[in-house]
């Protein structure tokens, strides 16, 4: 009988893990647009403003991390007075659009566990390493925090012009890119 109940408890455990494993991430909820006020939203790389009275979904989580995480690559400049907003998530500081960096969405983030680690990005038939500096919001937007830009979507490796660059992506092409990444 004990046999058994190991076999049925080993069962039950592998069933368990392997939903757990299959769940998606799904929205966390979501927020309105704001208006930003005059001159408040920085435009550079084509950055989106956030529409007064939109609704935005937002997430607290992102896809699972595998060898080949499937993403959508947009492009951030890092730099002070840049489209990312503030400084750095991960040391405070603004980096240069020559450095290959990146901003994760707030679920591959994971509060930060990732920043100054190297991933690699494969993308247009090349790849490139960029070190992790900062957070793509999924949680938050819409305010001066964000450049009154609307929360990134859960799948987003934001990068700087030098990520793009590496890649051989035209300049006229920037901004969306299907790519992968891994650890």
């Amino acid at each position: 009988m004990k046999r058994f109940q190991f076999i049925l408890f080993f069962i039950i455990l592998t069933a368990a893990s392997i939903q757990i494993g299959a769940q998606t991430c799904k929205p966390s909820g979501g927020i309105r647009g704001r208006k930003p006020p005059p001159g408040q939203c920085n435009k550079e790389n084509d950055s989106d403003c956030c529409v007064q009275g939109k609704f935005y979904t937002t997430y607290t989580c992102s896809p699972a991390v595998t060898s080949a995480t499937k993403a959508k690559l947009t492009i951030n400049s890092f730099q002070k007075g840049g489209d990312g907003g503030g400084p750095s998530e991960c040391d405070n500081q603004y980096h240069s659009d020559d450095t290959p960096v990146v901003a994760l969405s707030t679920g591959w983030y994971k509060g930060g566990d990732r920043c100054h680690k190297h991933i690699t990005i494969n993308g247009n038939g090349r790849s490139v390493k960029a070190m992790v500096v900062d957070e793509c919001d999924s949680t938050m937007g819409c305010d001066a925090d964000h450049d009154y830009q609307p929360p990134c979507p859960n799948n987003i490796v934001d990068a700087s012009k030098a990520v793009w660059k590496a890649l051989g992506v035209s300049q006229d092409n920037w901004g969306d890119l299907d790519i992968t990444w891994s650890e």
